[in-house]
Protein backbone atom coordinates (compact mmCIF):
# COMPACT_ATOMS: atom_id res chain seq x y z
CA UNK A 1 0.00 0.00 0.00
CA UNK A 2 1.59 3.41 -1.19
CA UNK A 3 1.55 6.49 1.75
CA UNK A 4 -1.44 7.91 2.19
CA UNK A 5 -2.19 11.79 2.04
CA UNK A 6 -4.81 13.81 3.05
CA UNK A 7 -5.17 15.12 -0.70
CA UNK A 8 -2.63 13.38 -3.20
CA UNK A 9 -1.67 16.54 -5.44
CA UNK A 10 1.30 14.53 -6.74
CA UNK A 11 -0.66 11.22 -7.82
CA UNK A 12 -3.18 13.66 -9.15
CA UNK A 13 -0.53 15.82 -11.45
CA UNK A 14 1.46 12.80 -12.79
CA UNK A 15 -1.81 11.41 -14.69
CA UNK A 16 -2.27 15.00 -16.59
CA UNK A 17 1.12 15.94 -16.59
CA UNK A 18 1.66 16.20 -20.10
CA UNK A 19 -1.52 18.14 -20.69
CA UNK A 20 -0.78 20.25 -17.80
CA UNK A 21 3.01 20.58 -19.02
CA UNK A 22 1.67 21.41 -22.84
CA UNK A 23 -0.68 24.13 -21.55
CA UNK A 24 2.35 25.95 -19.54
CA UNK A 25 4.78 25.77 -22.31
CA UNK A 26 2.46 27.60 -24.54
CA UNK A 27 2.05 30.39 -21.62
CA UNK A 28 5.67 30.43 -20.89
CA UNK A 29 6.32 30.91 -25.26
CA UNK A 30 3.82 33.45 -24.98
CA UNK A 31 5.39 35.68 -22.79
CA UNK A 32 1.90 36.84 -21.71
CA UNK A 33 1.62 36.24 -18.24
CA UNK A 34 -1.35 38.71 -17.18
CA UNK A 35 -4.11 39.18 -18.53
CA UNK A 36 -3.15 36.26 -21.11
CA UNK A 37 -5.58 34.78 -23.15
CA UNK A 38 -5.92 31.69 -21.19
CA UNK A 39 -6.99 33.55 -18.31
CA UNK A 40 -9.95 34.50 -20.57
CA UNK A 41 -10.34 31.28 -22.04
CA UNK A 42 -10.88 29.91 -18.48
CA UNK A 43 -12.98 32.56 -17.34
CA UNK A 44 -14.92 31.47 -20.40
CA UNK A 45 -15.27 27.88 -19.74
CA UNK A 46 -16.09 28.44 -16.55
CA UNK A 47 -18.86 30.49 -17.58
CA UNK A 48 -19.81 27.58 -19.55
CA UNK A 49 -19.54 24.71 -16.98
CA UNK A 50 -21.50 26.65 -14.40
CA UNK A 51 -24.54 28.21 -17.04
CA UNK A 52 -23.81 31.19 -15.70
CA UNK A 53 -23.23 34.79 -17.39
CA UNK A 54 -19.78 35.76 -15.60
CA UNK A 55 -16.93 34.41 -14.56
CA UNK A 56 -14.17 36.46 -13.54
CA UNK A 57 -10.96 35.40 -12.05
CA UNK A 58 -9.13 37.09 -9.36
CA UNK A 59 -6.34 36.45 -6.90
CA UNK A 60 -7.50 33.77 -4.38
CA UNK A 61 -10.87 32.69 -2.50
CA UNK A 62 -10.13 35.14 -0.11
CA UNK A 63 -10.30 38.53 -2.76
CA UNK A 64 -13.30 36.94 -4.59
CA UNK A 65 -15.03 37.09 -0.73
CA UNK A 66 -13.70 40.69 -0.41
CA UNK A 67 -14.34 41.96 -3.84
CA UNK A 68 -17.65 40.63 -4.23
CA UNK A 69 -18.62 42.34 -0.99
CA UNK A 70 -17.38 45.44 -2.31
CA UNK A 71 -19.50 45.23 -4.96
CA UNK A 72 -22.37 45.48 -3.43
CA UNK A 73 -21.76 49.09 -2.14
CA UNK A 74 -22.51 48.92 1.14
CA UNK A 75 -21.86 51.20 4.14
CA UNK A 76 -19.78 50.78 7.42
CA UNK A 77 -21.61 49.61 9.91
CA UNK A 78 -24.11 47.30 7.67
CA UNK A 79 -24.54 43.62 8.86
CA UNK A 80 -23.74 40.43 6.92
CA UNK A 81 -25.09 37.32 7.95
CA UNK A 82 -22.92 34.45 8.03
CA UNK A 83 -21.89 30.81 9.44
CA UNK A 84 -20.06 30.08 12.72
CA UNK A 85 -18.93 27.35 11.65
CA UNK A 86 -16.19 27.88 8.97
CA UNK A 87 -12.69 28.93 7.56
CA UNK A 88 -11.94 32.65 9.04
CA UNK A 89 -11.81 34.36 5.39
CA UNK A 90 -15.68 34.43 5.23
CA UNK A 91 -15.62 36.58 8.11
CA UNK A 92 -12.20 38.33 7.86
CA UNK A 93 -13.33 39.79 4.82
CA UNK A 94 -16.63 41.61 6.54
CA UNK A 95 -14.70 42.75 8.88
CA UNK A 96 -11.75 44.19 6.93
CA UNK A 97 -14.41 46.17 5.20
CA UNK A 98 -15.97 47.92 8.25
CA UNK A 99 -19.08 45.78 7.99
CA UNK A 100 -20.60 43.93 10.71
CA UNK A 101 -20.68 40.30 11.22
CA UNK A 102 -23.36 38.48 12.11
CA UNK A 103 -22.77 34.92 13.16
CA UNK A 104 -25.43 32.30 13.44
CA UNK A 105 -25.21 28.61 14.40
CA UNK A 106 -25.21 25.68 11.98
CA UNK A 107 -27.64 22.72 11.44
CA UNK A 108 -26.13 19.57 12.76
CA UNK A 109 -26.63 16.98 9.70
CA UNK A 110 -25.00 19.16 6.91
CA UNK A 111 -22.75 21.58 9.20
CA UNK A 112 -23.87 24.19 6.87
CA UNK A 113 -26.16 27.34 8.26
CA UNK A 114 -29.43 26.93 9.77
CA UNK A 115 -31.85 29.15 7.84
CA UNK A 116 -34.27 29.53 11.03
CA UNK A 117 -31.12 31.43 12.95
CA UNK A 118 -30.67 33.34 9.70
CA UNK A 119 -34.02 34.69 10.00
CA UNK A 120 -34.11 35.39 14.05
CA UNK A 121 -30.97 37.82 13.18
CA UNK A 122 -32.10 39.88 10.67
CA UNK A 123 -32.40 43.51 11.64
CA UNK A 124 -32.89 47.10 10.06
CA UNK A 125 -29.06 46.85 9.26
CA UNK A 126 -28.80 43.81 7.46
CA UNK A 127 -27.99 43.76 3.84
CA UNK A 128 -26.58 40.42 2.91
CA UNK A 129 -26.61 36.36 3.60
CA UNK A 130 -22.95 34.76 3.10
CA UNK A 131 -23.92 30.94 3.35
CA UNK A 132 -20.90 28.60 2.98
CA UNK A 133 -21.41 25.16 1.51
CA UNK A 134 -18.85 23.48 3.44
CA UNK A 135 -17.77 20.11 3.14
CA UNK A 136 -18.76 19.69 -0.38
CA UNK A 137 -22.95 19.87 0.35
CA UNK A 138 -25.04 22.58 -0.86
CA UNK A 139 -26.98 24.85 1.74
CA UNK A 140 -30.30 24.78 2.19
CA UNK A 141 -30.76 27.26 -0.27
CA UNK A 142 -34.67 27.39 -1.27
CA UNK A 143 -35.62 29.01 2.33
CA UNK A 144 -32.13 31.01 2.34
CA UNK A 145 -33.80 32.69 -1.05
CA UNK A 146 -37.14 33.09 0.48
CA UNK A 147 -35.91 34.74 3.20
CA UNK A 148 -33.90 36.74 1.62
CA UNK A 149 -36.12 37.89 -1.20
CA UNK A 150 -38.79 38.62 2.11
CA UNK A 151 -36.20 41.20 3.46
CA UNK A 152 -34.45 42.24 -0.05
CA UNK A 153 -31.39 41.33 1.05
CA UNK A 154 -28.51 40.16 -1.43
CA UNK A 155 -26.90 36.05 -1.02
CA UNK A 156 -23.27 35.66 -1.84
CA UNK A 157 -22.49 32.17 -1.72
CA UNK A 158 -19.07 30.77 -0.55
CA UNK A 159 -18.37 28.14 -2.70
CA UNK A 160 -14.66 27.46 -1.79
CA UNK A 161 -15.89 23.70 -0.71
CA UNK A 162 -18.44 22.66 -2.98
CA UNK A 163 -17.28 23.32 -6.62
CA UNK A 164 -19.51 21.34 -9.27
CA UNK A 165 -21.86 20.81 -6.99
CA UNK A 166 -25.61 20.52 -7.96
CA UNK A 167 -28.39 22.07 -6.39
CA UNK A 168 -31.80 20.78 -6.57
CA UNK A 169 -34.73 23.43 -5.77
CA UNK A 170 -38.35 22.31 -4.55
CA UNK A 171 -39.43 22.88 -8.35
CA UNK A 172 -37.52 20.75 -9.64
CA UNK A 173 -34.96 23.25 -11.22
CA UNK A 174 -31.16 22.58 -11.11
CA UNK A 175 -28.48 25.10 -10.53
CA UNK A 176 -24.68 24.82 -9.96
CA UNK A 177 -23.71 25.97 -6.86
CA UNK A 178 -22.18 29.66 -7.03
CA UNK A 179 -24.73 30.22 -9.41
CA UNK A 180 -28.03 30.53 -6.87
CA UNK A 181 -27.04 33.95 -5.32
CA UNK A 182 -26.69 36.91 -6.50
CA UNK A 183 -22.96 36.35 -6.45
CA UNK A 184 -20.88 32.94 -6.07
CA UNK A 185 -17.45 32.82 -5.38
CA UNK A 186 -14.74 30.35 -4.95
CA UNK A 187 -11.03 29.63 -4.33
CA UNK A 188 -8.90 27.77 -6.10
CA UNK A 189 -6.35 26.61 -3.41
CA UNK A 190 -4.61 23.22 -4.49
CA UNK A 191 -6.27 21.49 -2.11
CA UNK A 192 -9.71 21.97 -3.64
CA UNK A 193 -11.65 19.88 -5.99
CA UNK A 194 -10.75 22.63 -8.77
CA UNK A 195 -7.45 23.82 -7.44
CA UNK A 196 -4.67 25.54 -9.36
CA UNK A 197 -0.77 24.92 -8.40
CA UNK A 198 -0.88 27.97 -6.32
CA UNK A 199 -3.36 30.95 -5.10
CA UNK A 200 -6.45 31.83 -7.21
CA UNK A 201 -10.36 32.23 -7.06
CA UNK A 202 -13.27 33.21 -9.22
CA UNK A 203 -16.45 35.38 -8.83
CA UNK A 204 -19.95 34.51 -10.66
CA UNK A 205 -22.82 36.31 -11.33
CA UNK A 206 -25.63 36.63 -13.88
CA UNK A 207 -25.97 40.46 -12.60
CA UNK A 208 -24.30 42.67 -15.34
CA UNK A 209 -24.02 45.76 -13.26
CA UNK A 210 -22.59 43.79 -10.98
CA UNK A 211 -20.31 42.18 -13.11
CA UNK A 212 -18.85 45.35 -14.42
CA UNK A 213 -18.32 46.53 -11.00
CA UNK A 214 -16.28 43.61 -9.91
CA UNK A 215 -13.95 43.19 -12.71
CA UNK A 216 -13.39 47.22 -12.29
CA UNK A 217 -12.41 46.56 -8.52
CA UNK A 218 -9.93 43.91 -9.36
CA UNK A 219 -8.23 45.90 -11.71
CA UNK A 220 -7.43 49.20 -9.04
CA UNK A 221 -11.31 50.31 -9.28
CA UNK A 222 -10.68 50.63 -13.10
CA UNK A 223 -13.30 50.91 -15.94
CA UNK A 224 -11.30 52.10 -18.61
CA UNK A 225 -6.93 52.13 -17.77
CA UNK A 226 -5.55 54.50 -15.85
CA UNK A 227 -9.03 56.26 -14.92
CA UNK A 228 -10.28 55.20 -11.50
CA UNK A 229 -13.41 55.74 -10.78
CA UNK A 230 -13.99 53.09 -7.83
CA UNK A 231 -11.73 51.83 -4.50
CA UNK A 232 -10.17 48.89 -6.11
CA UNK A 233 -7.46 46.23 -5.47
CA UNK A 234 -5.16 43.94 -7.14
CA UNK A 235 -6.34 40.60 -7.64
CA UNK A 236 -5.85 38.64 -10.51
CA UNK A 237 -4.85 35.25 -11.78
CA UNK A 238 -1.79 35.09 -13.71
CA UNK A 239 -2.01 33.50 -17.05
CA UNK A 240 -0.02 30.44 -15.44
CA UNK A 241 -2.55 29.36 -12.72
CA UNK A 242 -5.67 30.10 -15.84
CA UNK A 243 -3.09 27.34 -17.83
CA UNK A 244 -3.64 24.73 -15.20
CA UNK A 245 -6.98 25.36 -14.34
CA UNK A 246 -8.42 25.16 -17.74
CA UNK A 247 -6.63 21.32 -17.92
CA UNK A 248 -8.20 20.52 -14.67
CA UNK A 249 -11.61 21.80 -15.37
CA UNK A 250 -11.94 19.03 -18.31
CA UNK A 251 -11.84 16.20 -15.14
CA UNK A 252 -13.31 18.05 -12.22
CA UNK A 253 -16.93 16.15 -12.64
CA UNK A 254 -14.17 12.56 -12.79
CA UNK A 255 -12.70 13.88 -9.83
CA UNK A 256 -15.75 14.45 -8.16
CA UNK A 257 -16.94 11.04 -8.89
CA UNK A 258 -14.49 9.51 -7.38
CA UNK A 259 -14.26 11.23 -4.14
CA UNK A 260 -18.30 10.20 -4.49
CA UNK A 261 -17.05 6.44 -4.64
CA UNK A 262 -14.45 7.04 -1.94
CA UNK A 263 -16.97 8.41 0.54
CA UNK A 264 -19.59 5.46 -0.42
CA UNK A 265 -16.86 3.01 0.53
CA UNK A 266 -15.82 4.95 3.90
CA UNK A 267 -19.51 4.93 4.51
CA UNK A 268 -20.40 0.69 3.79
CA UNK A 269 -17.29 0.00 6.26
CA UNK A 270 -18.16 2.65 8.88
CA UNK A 271 -22.21 2.36 9.25
CA UNK A 272 -24.36 1.31 12.06
CA UNK A 273 -21.07 2.10 13.99
CA UNK A 274 -22.34 3.26 17.76
CA UNK A 275 -19.59 5.55 18.53
CA UNK A 276 -19.43 7.61 14.24
CA UNK A 277 -22.06 9.15 12.41
CA UNK A 278 -21.10 9.12 8.78
CA UNK A 279 -21.49 12.48 6.73
CA UNK A 280 -24.95 13.18 6.21
CA UNK A 281 -26.41 13.68 2.33
CA UNK A 282 -29.32 15.03 1.32
CA UNK A 283 -29.81 12.90 -1.96
CA UNK A 284 -32.87 14.99 -2.84
CA UNK A 285 -31.52 18.43 -2.75
CA UNK A 286 -27.94 18.38 -3.56
CA UNK A 287 -25.57 16.40 -4.75
CA UNK A 288 -22.13 15.98 -2.94
CA UNK A 289 -18.50 16.83 -3.78
CA UNK A 290 -17.10 15.34 -0.91
CA UNK A 291 -14.41 18.27 -0.43
CA UNK A 292 -13.73 16.86 3.07
CA UNK A 293 -14.87 13.68 4.38
CA UNK A 294 -16.05 14.59 7.80
CA UNK A 295 -17.42 12.05 10.64
CA UNK A 296 -18.55 12.77 14.23
CA UNK A 297 -17.13 10.94 16.54
CA UNK A 298 -18.64 10.87 20.08
CA UNK A 299 -18.90 9.17 23.36
CA UNK A 300 -15.35 9.35 23.49
CA UNK A 301 -12.48 12.01 22.73
CA UNK A 302 -11.84 12.86 19.57
CA UNK A 303 -8.23 13.98 20.39
CA UNK A 304 -7.56 10.65 21.10
CA UNK A 305 -8.74 9.24 17.85
CA UNK A 306 -6.83 11.30 15.96
CA UNK A 307 -3.65 10.88 17.80
CA UNK A 308 -4.82 7.41 17.13
CA UNK A 309 -4.72 8.04 13.25
CA UNK A 310 -1.47 9.40 13.18
CA UNK A 311 0.18 6.51 15.33
CA UNK A 312 -0.64 4.34 12.09
CA UNK A 313 0.56 7.24 9.43
CA UNK A 314 -3.22 8.26 8.34
CA UNK A 315 -3.01 11.94 7.90
CA UNK A 316 -7.03 13.48 9.22
CA UNK A 317 -8.06 17.15 9.52
CA UNK A 318 -10.05 19.04 12.52
CA UNK A 319 -11.81 21.29 10.35
CA UNK A 320 -12.60 23.44 12.47
CA UNK A 321 -11.30 23.16 16.42
CA UNK A 322 -12.27 26.51 17.13
CA UNK A 323 -15.63 28.18 16.70
CA UNK A 324 -15.31 32.04 14.92
CA UNK A 325 -17.49 33.43 17.57
CA UNK A 326 -14.07 31.98 20.12
CA UNK A 327 -11.57 33.55 17.88
CA UNK A 328 -9.39 36.23 19.76
CA UNK A 329 -9.49 38.45 16.58
CA UNK A 330 -13.18 38.04 16.24
CA UNK A 331 -14.62 38.23 19.72
CA UNK A 332 -17.21 40.53 20.42
CA UNK A 333 -19.41 40.47 23.56
CA UNK A 334 -22.69 40.36 21.67
CA UNK A 335 -22.27 36.85 21.29
CA UNK A 336 -24.35 34.45 23.55
CA UNK A 337 -22.59 30.55 23.92
CA UNK A 338 -26.39 29.87 23.72
CA UNK A 339 -26.94 30.90 20.41
CA UNK A 340 -24.25 28.45 19.20
CA UNK A 341 -25.08 25.34 20.66
CA UNK A 342 -24.49 23.27 17.80
CA UNK A 343 -21.31 24.55 16.63
CA UNK A 344 -19.91 24.60 19.90
CA UNK A 345 -20.87 20.92 20.14
CA UNK A 346 -19.50 20.11 16.50
CA UNK A 347 -15.88 21.71 16.93
CA UNK A 348 -15.53 18.80 19.74
CA UNK A 349 -16.98 16.14 17.67
CA UNK A 350 -15.50 16.58 13.84
CA UNK A 351 -12.49 15.08 12.29
CA UNK A 352 -12.05 14.93 8.23
CA UNK A 353 -10.71 11.41 6.64
CA UNK A 354 -8.24 11.60 3.87
CA UNK A 355 -10.35 12.69 0.50
CA UNK A 356 -8.96 12.75 -2.62
CA UNK A 357 -9.41 11.35 -6.56
CA UNK A 358 -6.33 9.33 -5.98
CA UNK A 359 -7.79 7.42 -2.92
CA UNK A 360 -7.43 3.87 -3.66
CA UNK A 361 -9.84 1.22 -2.18
CA UNK A 362 -6.61 -0.71 0.42
CA UNK A 363 -6.71 2.56 1.86
CA UNK A 364 -9.84 3.17 2.80
CA UNK A 365 -9.81 -0.10 4.08
CA UNK A 366 -6.97 0.08 6.06
CA UNK A 367 -8.17 3.89 7.55
CA UNK A 368 -11.86 2.21 8.47
CA UNK A 369 -10.03 -0.66 10.02
CA UNK A 370 -7.59 1.60 12.66
CA UNK A 371 -10.76 3.44 13.19
CA UNK A 372 -12.62 0.63 14.17
CA UNK A 373 -9.27 -0.90 16.17
CA UNK A 374 -9.78 2.53 18.24
CA UNK A 375 -13.20 1.65 19.24
CA UNK A 376 -12.67 -1.52 19.68
CA UNK A 377 -9.67 -1.40 22.21
CA UNK A 378 -10.77 1.84 24.12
Amino acid sequence: MKKIEMVDLKGQYKEIEQEIQKSLNEVLHSTKFIKGPDVSDLERDLEEYLGVNHAITCGSGTDALQIALMSLELNPGDEIITTDFTFAATIEVILLLGLKPILVDIDSKTFNIDPTKVKEAITKKTKAIIPVHLFGQISDMDEILKIAKENKLFIIEDNAQSMGSNYTFLNGKNKKAGTIGDIGTTSFFPSKNLGAYGDGGAIFTDNNEIADRIRAISNHGMYKRYYHDLLGVNSRLDSLQAAILKVKLKYLDSYNRKRKNAANQYNNALKNHENIITPFHNISRSSHVYHQYTIRVFNTNRDKLAEHLSNDNIPYGIYYPVPLHRQKAYRNDDYIEDNFKVTNKMVNEVISLPMHSELEENQIDYISGSIKSFFKNK
